[in-house]
Parts: C-alpha cells; structure tokens; sequence
C-alpha cells in the first residue's frame, strides 16, 4: 500500500458530481492505496473540513474564487491557492509522509506546495499534464511573451517540470511539443497518460428508456430532429464561432439543431451572435445537472467540439470522453497544432475540419446528418476505443507502471 495525495483545483462531490480525478483517486483507493485530496470547499463555507468520500480522504480548504471571475482574479486566487493549501495542512494534524503525490494542471502555481510535501517525506512527484502554460496565454493574447507575467510563469513551468518524477502527456503530440520546447528537461519522464472517463451507468441511466428520450426530444422541442451537441466551457480556448457560423451555414436544414450547454466568459457573446444573425436552429442551456446531461447525451446524434485556431500548443478535448461511452460520433473544428484530429481517424469515430473553415466543417457535418448508419458506426468505434484505453482503470495502471508502484 502507498499513501496518495492529490492536489486538486477543483474535486467535486464524489456522489453526486463526479468526474476523471474523482474517479482516478477513488480508481487508486479500489487498488488498496491510503488516499488524500487537497481541495477547495464545495460551498462558501470558511472552515477547514475533513471528510471520507468513497474511501478517499478529502481535506476541504476555503480559497477566493478560483472560476468565473476576471483574469485579475483568477491569477491572485491561483498565486494564494498553494499558500492555503499549506496552511491547511498544517492545521489538520495530518501526517505528511506521502509515498506519491499528483498535481494536475492547470493550475501551475501548486508546484511550491508539491515540492515543500516532497521535502517532507521524500515523496515522488506525477505530474498529470492537461493545460501547458503560459504559452496557452499568449496564444490566446491574454499576455505577452515580452511580459513579467509570462516571465514569472515560464519559470514555474519550468520548475514543475523539472521537479517532477513523471510527466503524463494526453497525446503523442503532447509529448514531442514538451520536448521541442524544454530542451533541458529529461525526456524520460514523458509519457502517454490519454484522459479517461468511467464507464459504469448510474440507476438513473438504466431507468431511461427510448420512451426517456422522446420526452426530452419533446421537451426541448427537438422531436424528429437530428441533434448535434456541445456541453462544456464556452470561453476564448472554444472558439464557438465555429459553432454558430456552422449553424448558419445549414439554417435552412429544418430537422438539424444544435443544442449548447454549459458556461464561460464568451457564452453571452455566443447568444449574442446567433441572435444577431436570427438563428433558430440553436438552443442555448445553462449548466444542467450530470444526471440530466447524461439524459441529454443519450439523445444526442452528433458530438460537437470546437478549439481556438490560434493555439499552438496540442490540445486534446477532455470532452470527446463523453461523446464516445455514449456512442456519439465526433464532429470536430480545430487548429493546425493538435494531433486530436488524426488521432480521431484511426479510432475512426469521427470526422474533423481546421477551425475557421466553415465549409468543410459543414461538408463534414452533412455527411453525419445524411447517413444514419454512418453516425452508429463512428460511435461504436469510439465506444470501443474507450472500453479498451480510456477507462480509470487504464489511467490508474499507466501511474502505478511509472511509479513502479506495487499495488495493481
């Protein structure tokens, strides 16, 4: 048995809201390892709480407001996030001596608090790389490269990386853009660490039958119309102009409809637009809960993603997961950078187009829309895919080979 800590920016409830990290750290408890979470609080409360979820222990600390701020905001919560962190850990009366502690980014800023636990027990260190920044920034212009904010967080990357054991990588990509960018770091910590997502249904998903989805067709006003959907963050990264020029481009396509759920700086500006141009054929939804989005999935035709083409570092979707445990086929706009779209053709589960290029995304689009058969079989595929790579068992055995942890 190892003992585990992982430091979280985000750990929702294990219950009621859970998502790839609750489901890997419970994945590390299932596999007899002593489990701790260093996360924010669920509400607004001020108190440090320590609690068992699923066999996992979570220490709960109170921070300023990490999401749905202003850059301002979010930069000053990340900064103070591992200061808290450690304060609160002092406070516990928990026993330091971890055999492994894990830090996903973002954020960057808790590779001071991972090396202080590191210091105390002698404790390896995995880093689970999902965001690689500052460079996300600039791509973005939300800094520049000439700047003390780039400056300041260039050196803590570099630092993360260096103080890290092992590096997991989502995609081949990943790894070789790691590489050309960190000539001083050793390669061989770097390795493929693909998202995952828990393939288990809940009582709920059984309980919803074909009977289900009719009502939910009826009840967002979809009935008999092929359903294309995207659920997730609507910011900068997303590009959802994508979205809404493709919507334009088939508005007289009566029984196609796109459905948008989820938040973010840009969802208002989204709305906005497909008001501006008079688009009828786009629903727009806050966050639902997960038991009603699973519902949604399970009516959806067609899985949308869309990515910022102006990025020139490989993202990869964490969404897509979604998209293939429920058999969706994938309609993907993305920039030239990511190795997402060519992965996707030798799962092929999907189609994908350059972000901005309205015309092929839509050529691509109709191809789904037409062939029935077609969308079945590119959602089999991923669904298969998933099964036999992407599940939190996968993910925990990928760690534990690594970290040549002997627990199975």
């Amino acid at each position: 048995m190892k003992k585990v800590v992982f430091l979280a920016l985000q750990y929702s409830s294990v219950s009621s809201e859970p998502n790839l990290y609750t489901d890997l750290m419970v994945t590390f408890h299932e596999n007899g390892h002593e489990v701790y979470v260093v996360a924010p609080t669920l509400d607004d409360s001020n108190e440090i709480s320590l609690t068992i979820e699923a066999g996992v222990k979570v220490l709960r600390v109170p921070t300023l407001k990490l999401f749905g701020g202003g850059l301002i905001q979010k930069g000053i919560s990340n900064v103070l996030l591992p200061f808290q962190y450690k304060r609160a850990l002092k406070k516990s009366g928990l026993s330091l001596n971890f055999d492994l502690i894990i830090i996903p980014t973002p954020p960057i800023t808790l590779i001071s608090l991972a090396v202080w636990l590191k210091n105390q027990s002698n404790a390896k260190l995995y880093l689970i790389l999902r965001d690689i920044f500052p460079q996300n920034g600039v791509d973005l212009k939300l800094m520049s490269k000439n700047g003390l904010a780039y400056r300041y967080f260039r050196k803590l990357e570099k630092k993360l990386y260096q103080k890290s054991d092992s590096i997991g990588c989502m995609s081949p990509e990943n790894i070789n853009y790691v590489k050309r960018h960190n000539n001083y770091l050793d390669h061989t910590k770097l390795h493929l660490l693909p998202n995952w997502e828990k393939l288990t249904e809940t009582e709920s998903d059984k309980d919803y039958d074909e009977k289900g989805k009719i009502e939910l067709r009826e009840q967002y006003g979809m009935l008999d119309k092929v359903v294309a959907l995207y659920g997730g963050n609507i910011g900068l990264p997303q590009q959802l102009e994508n979205l809404i020029d493709l919507a334009e481009s088939v508005r007289d396509t009566e029984d196609l409809h796109f459905l948008i759920i989820g938040w973010g700086t840009q969802k208002e500006k989204m709305k906005a637009l497909a008001k501006e141009k008079k688009l009828d054929n786009i629903t727009f939804l806050d966050s639902v809960t997960r038991i009603e989005f699973r519902k949604i999935l399970k009516m959806t035709d067609i899985g949308l993603i869309s990515l910022n083409k102006n990025f020139t570092i490989p993202n990869y979707p964490s969404k897509v997961n979604a998209y293939y445990k429920f058999k969706i086929p994938v309609l993907a706009a993305i920039d030239t950078s990511t190795d997402f779209g060519t992965q996707q053709e030798k799962i092929g589960c999907g189609l994908w187009s350059i972000s901005g290029d309205v015309n092929s995304l839509k050529r691509n689009l109709l191809k789904l829309y037409q062939d029935e058969k077609l969308r079945h079989s590119m959602g089999q595929k991923g669904y298969d895919y998933m099964v036999n790579n992407l599940t939190p068992k996968h993910a925990y055995q990928r760690i534990a080979e690594q970290m040549k942890m002997s627990t199975f």
